[in-house]
């Protein structure tokens, strides 16, 4: 566990060593401020509008606020990880320091981890930052904290979904562009995969819906954590960290 957390604190530190973090960061925090204070302005309107009209609440804040909030903070994920994993690698391989990692007295499945890690960290940095959100929320209104907890956690499996594809995709090449390229198509494609469940057989349309990262996430939004969607979530991160550590073991013995 201590090389783990040598390597993950290490690669963290880097991040911001060069602009990538500052700008990743700002850009992150910049547009989910903006779609908090829309979101809530017309959650507010919406509101005001019923009461004039005599309907009581168009809808409760965990409806109107919470659940489009963190929906629309797993789209900036979907977008910002590929700048997050695509250096953890290909950097590594680019510099020809891969090899000198590989022969440390460290195991590839530590350098995996550590990795890994650093990446998840970044994310969890990014997502502490916006615990700002419900506590207006609740200056401001009276939201469940269950699912805000569920939406945090729901996130977070999300993102680390994500972090295992581009941890892949990094191990793959030495160009960090075409990392984060192809770390893009990949999860938009299992974002999306579910479209392709409208037209498919009945046999098949469970398995687009299943294979769908958002799909699981939908639950979680409702405040609802169901054993299966944490299932899917743990062993897509294990076989996304197997694949890289078979391309690493395969770039070790050439």
């Amino acid at each position: 566990m201590k090389n783990i957390w040598t390597i993950a604190r290490r690669d963290f530190r880097s991040y911001f060593t060069s602009p990538i973090a500052y700008i990743i960061i700002a850009a992150f925090l910049a547009v989910q401020g903006w779609m908090f204070f829309f979101i809530l302005r017309s959650f507010n309107e919406q509101n005001m509008q019923a009461q004039a009209m005599g309907m009581g609440k168009a809808m409760s804040i965990t409806e109107g606020v919470v659940q489009p909030l963190y929906g629309n903070m797993n789209v900036l994920f979907l977008f910002l990880i590929p700048f997050i994993t695509m250096r953890l690698f290909a950097e590594e391989r680019k510099l020809q320091t891969l090899q000198l990692l590989l022969t440390s007295p460290v195991s590839l499945t530590q350098i995996i981890l550590g990795k890994f890690l650093s990446g998840l960290l970044m994310v969890i940095s990014m997502m502490t930052l916006t615990l700002v959100y419900p506590i207006v929320l609740y200056f401001t209104g009276n939201p469940d904290l269950g699912p805000i907890v569920t939406c945090y956690l729901g996130t977070l499996f999300l993102a680390a979904c994500l972090l295992s594809v581009g941890i892949l995709f990094s191990a793959m090449t030495e160009n960090q562009i075409v990392a984060g390229a192809l770390t893009f198509a990949a999860t938009l494609f299992l974002w999306l995969i579910s479209w392709a469940a409208q037209s498919a057989g009945p046999v098949w349309s469970d398995v687009w819906e299943y294979l769908s990262l958002i799909n699981h996430y939908r639950n979680f939004g409702q405040g609802i954590i169901n054993t299966s969607d944490v299932f899917f979530y743990i062993s897509f991160i294990f076989t996304g960290l197997f694949l890289t550590h078979r391309v690493l073991d395969s770039y070790r013995w050439r």
